[in-house]
């Protein structure tokens, strides 16, 4: 004897929980790239405090490769 399939009235739900962001949630993480960004394109507008020469020297060497 074949078992009968039941059938929904309803859609099935996934049974997950209906998560939403917030619209800062999004906006402040790329307001922050944003900024870092315009940083790294115009380092001149950066002022360090002074630091060790090896570590500038080291930068330097870094952002040479990464121009190439």
């Amino acid at each position: 004897m074949p078992a009968r399939t039941p059938f929904r009235t309803h859609p099935a739900t996934t049974g997950g929980v209906d998560i939403r962001l917030r619209w800062w949630a999004l906006a402040l993480p790329v307001l922050a790239f944003g900024i870092l960004f315009l940083l790294i394109l115009n380092p001149s507008d950066a002022h360090a405090a002074n630091a060790d020469p090896a570590i500038a020297h080291l930068v330097e060497r870094a952002q040479r490769l990464l121009m190439r």
